[in-house]
Order: structure tokens, then sequence, then C-alpha cells
């Protein structure tokens, strides 16, 4: 096989392999290099197993970066709905769940075969995509265009595209490689941290331990981020959709918030104390949450008495509690259980437009390596598509 293409691509994850399609399909000749044994591994193991493809309401506004204007160009360039309509052209069926995600009907699989059939198409049109897997990357230089050593070749492209994600889910095998490669060629990155990740509590909060399994619809606010999701409770913190995405905005030392009684006001227990004043503190919780976790904060509340017998203030005061309970996270589960990462190569090193490095000529940055980090639910695999887009337009 000859050695010699116009782009060399590094990771046959989401991103890798839509730039691939999309620079194949411009006639390109283009070679994806994967360490792992087999492409999209990351995609395979997404939703849990159905792949949490794109969520329909994807924008700017869903993402987190240094600079946040940075993503605005690609997204809009290619939406949510063009991705579906990719999806749909494979008669792939898919359904919405909550919130605008959008998942297989069936397998993550059909994600992967509908990308590598994308590669294929590329001989359609004058290009071709070659995608070989079991490459462990050793050397990477710049030599008319960029030169590639592995552990079975040497490859040289005109362009090189970093595309092997963060250091999320190592297990996957997953690394740093790409920030390590970039800081090679001068760019600069922003530190990495885990996102969507679980927090762990310690002190008094190791009481909620008791109750791991248990799971309530909450408000979990970080910051002046909020998300109405669930929340669980593990055996080492706390986890669930509204923590994991909440996490992405939490920073060590600071409280996150929940609001254990959505949609009730402030005046709540006030009410139920005139409808039923001999109910208790317990009783009332175990209406509206699961029992285990309706007992640890009636408990930890201390309003001992029936509503009845307690005064206004102390029942206001309560409701304030449970509308804004306060855990002091003492740190994440790391980038072992994150599912993505905050951070990565700086956005103000990149063109908005095109994802090629400003300083050299040829090198392109794109999905999860980049410094834009999405929200749970289906925002991350958009950047990927739209990043693997703008970068495999202009290649």
């Amino acid at each position: 096989m000859p050695d010699n293409f116009d782009a060399i691509i590094l990771g046959a994850g989401a991103a890798g392999l839509m730039c691939a399609a999309r620079a194949g399909q411009r006639g390109k000749r283009v070679l994806v290099l994967e360490k792992a044994d087999a492409p999209g591994k990351k995609i395979l193991i997404s939703g849990g197993g159905r792949c949490n493809f794109t969520n329909i309401g994807a924008g700017p506004a869903n993402y987190l970066s240094a600079n946040p204007h940075f993503a605005k160009s690609a997204l809009a360039r290619y939406t949510a709905r063009d991705f579906l309509e990719l999806v749909e052209s494979y008669d792939i069926a898919w359904h919405e769940k909550t919130l605008g995600q959008l998942f297989c009907d069936g397998s993550a699989k059909q994600i992967v075969a509908m990308l590598l059939a994308e590669c294929d198409k590329a001989s359609e049109f004058g290009g071709e995509v070659t995608v070989r897997c079991n490459e462990d990357v050793q050397t990477v230089d710049q030599e008319d265009g960029f030169r590639v050593v592995t552990n079975s070749g040497t490859y040289h492209g005109a362009s090189l595209v970093l595309a092997t994600g963060g250091p999320s889910i190592p297990k996957m095998g997953a690394s740093g490689f790409a920030y390590d490669l970039a800081r090679r060629f001068g760019l600069k990155i922003v530190e990495p941290r885990p996102a969507l990740v679980p927090l762990t509590l310690g002190g008094e909060e190791v009481l909620f331990r008791e109750i791991s399994g248990v799971s309530a619809p909450v408000v979990a606010r970080a910051g002046k981020a909020s998300f109405p999701e669930a929340a669980l409770f593990t055996h080492r913190g706390l986890s669930g959709p509204a923590i994991l995405q909440a996490s992405s905005y939490w920073k060590p030392g600071d409280p996150v918030l929940i609001d254990f009684l959505p949609g009730r006001d402030a005046d709540w227990l006030l009410e139920r104390k005139r409808e039923t004043p001999q109910a208790t503190m317990r009783s009332v919780l175990r209406d509206e949450l699961p029992d285990r976790l309706a007992d640890i904060l009636s408990e930890k509340l201390g309003v001992q008495s029936d509503l009845g017998n307690a005064s206004d203030k102390a029942l206001r005061i309560a409701n304030e509690r449970l509308k804004r309970w306060e855990f002091r996270p003492n740190g994440t589960e790391g980038f072992a259980k994150a599912e993505v990462t905050i951070g990565g190569i700086s956005t103000n090193e990149l063109s908005s437009k095109t994802m090629e490095a400003k300083q050299v000529p040829g090198l392109y940055a794109i999905g999860e390596a980049v410094d834009v980090t999405g929200w749970l639910g289906g925002y991350n695999f958009q950047w990927a598509w739209a990043s693997g887009v703008a970068a495999g337009e202009a290649l």
C-alpha cells in the first residue's frame, strides 16, 4: 500500500471517522490510524449500547469552553438535523428519549457501520479512506507535511488531524496523547479535568452512602448552572444525570445545591401543616420521595413533632433546606468514571471554521481533543460530527 496520503487522521472515533468520510468524499486519500483493535469503540458503549448519537436541541449554549463562541461556527454549519438526515438515509430506526436525546432503536453498531460505509463511499468521488487498527503511534514529525511512524510502518500525509479524544474512560484506551502531541507542535493546552463524572462525599455526608442505589428527580445546581433530572446516591457519593451535568460546572470547595422538591413552592410545608396537622415530616416526605431518602432527610431536618406542633418558622427553614440542600463534595471519581473531559487543546490555537492550527499549517484538532465539552445527552457526539465535518471540508 502506498504510504503517501492527503491526510492522516489519528483516531477512528466519532470525530475521526466523520472527518475521514467527508474528506474522502471530496476526493482525498485519507489514512485513519487507530490504536484499538476496532474503530468506534467509545461509540459502541455509548447510550447503554444504543448510542445517544445527537441532541435535537444542540446549540452553543450547551457547551463549555474557555472561549464559549468557538463552537458556534461548526455547530451552525453541521446541525443535529443534518446528522439525523444521514442516520435516516441508512434506514437506522431511532427514538427520542427525554430532553431531545436521540438514540438508535437497535444498536450503536449501526452508527459505526454507517460511518465506515460513508468512508467507503469515498471511492465514488475519486477519493479513498483506509482505516488501520492496532496502530500504535511512536513518532510524529513535520517532514514535507507530516511523517507518522507506528509499530507497523511509516506514513506520510500532507495534513495531520488529531482526533484521539481526551483521557476520559482510560479502560477504553483513552489517554492524553493528543495533548502531548499538540504541545510538541507548540499548541497551548487548557488544563484538562474530568467532566460528566460522579461526585464523592466525605465527613458527615457519608451517611447518604447508606442509601446507595436510591434515585429521585431533583434539580441540581453548581455555580450558575442548574439541571432538572435524576440524582442517584452511590456507595461513594452522588451520581445520576443531574449530578453528572452539574459536575461539569462544579469546582473543588464549592457546594452542589439539590432541590429535592422541584415543583413545590416555599410554603409547601405550611400548606401541608394546615391540611394534615397530624402528619409527620417523615410521612409527608415519603409522599414525595423514595422512603429511604425521605427518612434520612427528615432525620437531618430535626423536626420531630407533628407538623401541627411545629412552628411556621421551623417549617419554612426546613422547606428552604429541602429546596437548597447543600452537599460539599470532596472530589470526583476521576477520569476513570468521567464520560468526557473539560479542557484540552486551546481554541485560541485553532480556526473555528476549519479546526486548523493557526501557527502550524496542515495540523488540525477535532472532537474531544479540543477544549469544547458538551452536556450529557448527545451533545458531545454532535460536536464530534460538526468539528469532524469542519476539518474534513478543509483538508
